[in-house]
């Protein structure tokens, strides 16, 4: 660069690590209230490749900041405005960005994994443009909304976001919450939104054109004027009829009859069987008596399990993506090949089933897809977890002693 080049104003500063920590420092104070606090300020700044994992600058300014190549997993980031900031290729996993401003924003290869962007603004923003030859150009501004080229959100938590005319082409988005987003005229070629949830959003003139929905959740979704030519739409989730009936029969009362076959130890009523059937129109089987229940490959979608006893039942191949088992009695359950994505299994049952002396059924959980589940406080012992995918499953005082676990698996 030469000298004039070098004279020429820019708004990048660069500060001494020691004051960047001291900053941060008295934001702590800020958040907490204490004596010497003060709100981060950081427009502007340079903070490349700084190591700020579990940080919280929740409503820091780092409006126009450099944070490309940044490690800020875990960062705890919550209204925080971050206008115009570069977060390139920046690692955010499992950070919170919810009801950040991020307009105009680059997340170009941004790893989001896990992280929480609920109702954060990635819309258009008018952002200062650095040049090598004419230095910032303080008076031309460039108009861009929030760019997530080739970024990582596998699991990430969108909901609400703002993301209109947005760039997110080649992103991949599998499993993400993207329920009642807003990606009117979003640039989304390319992308990957297998599993995602799309209930409620806005694709209104998105474009589309070869993006993976496979399994996808598309309940009262707006594609109007979207182009979706070449989209993978396997298996997409639509809205289920209001009543779903089982031979003939309704499924709340094939359901009852069930329950009064475990309560009557089989002298009354009727083993179910609901093989691929839709359970959504129930909405919750919450604290249900489902011993034994026949539902492979049937969906549960969302829908609150909580409490429900389901020893023994046949869910393999079950849709039980973000669904509340809190508390469930799954022992001697088969959930082979079943998808628990985002599933909260906290304190769950997972543990063999006795069925007769010396003799018992373990819960098998083989292949099972449980990407970003909670099994917090799950009685898992000697279950059967081979190659079940555990990627970012929150296992915090599960009991796993003697599980078959997944190759290679690390907690």
């Amino acid at each position: 660069m030469t000298a004039a080049a070098s004279s020429r104003p820019s708004l990048i500063r660069t500060l001494h690590a020691s004051v960047v920590r001291e900053a941060v420092e008295a934001h702590a104070r800020y958040l907490k209230g204490l004596p010497k606090g003060r709100r981060a300020v950081l427009q502007y700044v340079n903070l490349n490749n700084y190591e700020l994992d579990g940080v919280d600058l929740s409503e820091a300014d780092l409006t126009g900041a450099l944070l490309g190549g940044a490690s800020l997993r875990g960062a705890k980031l919550t209204r925080a405005t971050l206008y115009g900031t570069d977060l390139r290729d920046s690692d955010l996993r499992d950070a919170d960005l919810s009801r950040c401003d991020m307009r105009g924003a680059c997340l170009r290869g941004a790893n989001l994994g896990g992280a929480n962007l609920a109702g954060c603004d990635l819309r258009e923003g008018v952002t200062a443009v650095q040049d090598e030859e004419k230095g910032l150009r303080i008076l031309e501004h460039s108009k861009r909304p929030g760019e997530l080229d080739y970024a990582l959100l596998q699991g990430a938590n969108l909901n609400g976001a703002q993301m209109s005319g947005a760039f997110a082409r080649q992103a991949d988005f599998t499993d993400a919450d993207l329920s009642n987003v807003t990606l009117q005229g979003a640039k989304l070629t390319n992308a990957v939104m297998d599993g995602a949830n799309l209930s409620g959003a806005n694709l209104h003139n998105a474009e589309m054109a070869h993006v993976s929905l496979r399994r996808a959740v598309m309940v009262g979704v707006d594609i109007s004027g979207a182009d979706l030519r070449d989209a993978d739409l396997t298996e997409v989730l639509r809205a289920p009829p209001p009543i779903i009936y089982v031979d003939d029969q309704p499924l709340n009362e094939v359901l009852e009859a069930h329950e009064l076959f475990c309560t009557s130890d089989g002298r009354d009523g009727k083993v179910a069987r609901a093989a691929d059937v839709d359970f959504r129109p129930l909405k919750r089987l919450k604290n249900r008596r489902l011993s034994g229940l026949y539902a492979p490959k049937a969906v549960f979608f969302g829908m609150d399990l909580d409490g429900a006893q389901l020893q023994g039942a046949n869910l393999a191949g079950a849709d039980l993506r973000g669904a509340k088992l809190r508390g469930a009695d799954l022992r001697g359950a088969r959930l082979v090949d079943a998808q628990l994505a985002r599933a909260d299994l906290s304190g769950a049952k997972l543990g063999p089933l006795k069925i007769a002396e010396d003799r018992v059924i373990r819960t098998d959980l083989t292949r099972a897809v449980l990407r970003g589940a909670s099994l917090k406080g799950a009685s898992a012992p000697r279950a059967r977890l081979i190659e079940a995918d555990l990627t970012r499953a929150k296992l915090d005082g599960a009991d796993l002693t003697g599980a078959e676990m997944p190759v290679n698996f690390t907690p």
